[in-house]
């Protein structure tokens, strides 16, 4: 992560103003594409504090990295604006701020993703996730599903979700893991907890379900069994009690 600068947001606060004063205000479609960029870099800022005071970014980018991260995606949207669906749309700044803001988010979280390790959530999951935002319970359960999937791929695997092909770098594993842990805590009950812990190694090597069953004391033949009944209730008690807003925020 770079050294977050005062100076530097101060002067490009400044330098802004003064280039929004320039431009002055006027109908979108008499701006020059860089007055645009430059109409709209306010929008970039707003977005990036978004992602910087959530577990996104935490620890990862500074907010003036994302908001460069987001400028990029404001250019480049700058570039593909459909001018037909602006202009005829009754809002035309409500229309062109909803177009511009999803480039904007992209190339943000693709910025975060960079500057990750190598913790990977596949990009067709990602995406089914973001594009389910208002389905609360199914971004919930496609989140965890996700994550536990790629927490449970060993290097070898050929057909878990780090042998997918995408162009999203990875996740950090601590912080991810640090991140699942302060969840599992606030939700479920200590067997639980330690059942998901042992079983994907977040803070320790990976245990099987017998010798989970031997650390909590669980005996019989069938112990393996009640191991893995543990683990699925745990899950599910997840995706039922963790509200969308924690699962969206860290993506």
């Amino acid at each position: 992560m770079k050294k977050y600068s005062i100076e530097n947001y101060v002067r490009y606060k400044n330098d802004l103003a003064q280039a929004l004063k320039r431009i002055g205000n006027k109908p979108l479609a008499d701006y020059t594409e860089d007055e645009l960029i430059t109409r709209f870099l306010p929008l970039v800022e707003n977005l990036a504090r978004k992602f910087s005071t959530g577990q996104q970014a935490s620890g990862v980018m500074s907010i003036m990295d994302l908001i460069q991260e987001g400028s990029y995606g404001l250019t480049a949207g700058v570039k593909r604006i459909d001018w037909d669906t602006i202009l005829e749309s009754e809002d035309q700044i409500k229309t062109m701020k909803s177009f511009l803001s999803k480039r904007i988010k992209g190339a943000i979280r693709r910025g975060i993703d960079i500057n990750r390790g190598s913790m990977r959530i596949p990009e067709h999951k990602l995406n089914e996730i973001r594009k389910d935002f208002g389905e609360d319970k199914k971004a919930v359960e496609l989140f965890f599903s996700s994550v536990f999937m790629s927490l449970d791929a060993s290097p070898n695997d050929r057909n878990r979700a780090d042998e997918i092909p995408d162009n999203v770098d990875g996740y950090n594993k601590e912080l991810l893991a640090a991140y699942l842990k302060s969840l599992m805590l606030q939700y479920l009950n200590p067997k639980e907890y330690q059942v998901l812990r042992l079983s994907y190694g977040l803070d320790c090597d990976k245990h099987s379900a017998k010798q989970i069953a031997e650390i909590l004391g669980i005996k019989g033949t069938s112990s393996y069994v009640r191991i893995s009944q543990l683990k699925k209730q745990a899950i599910d008690k997840l995706v039922e009690k963790v509200p969308h807003s924690q699962v969206i925020d860290y993506l």
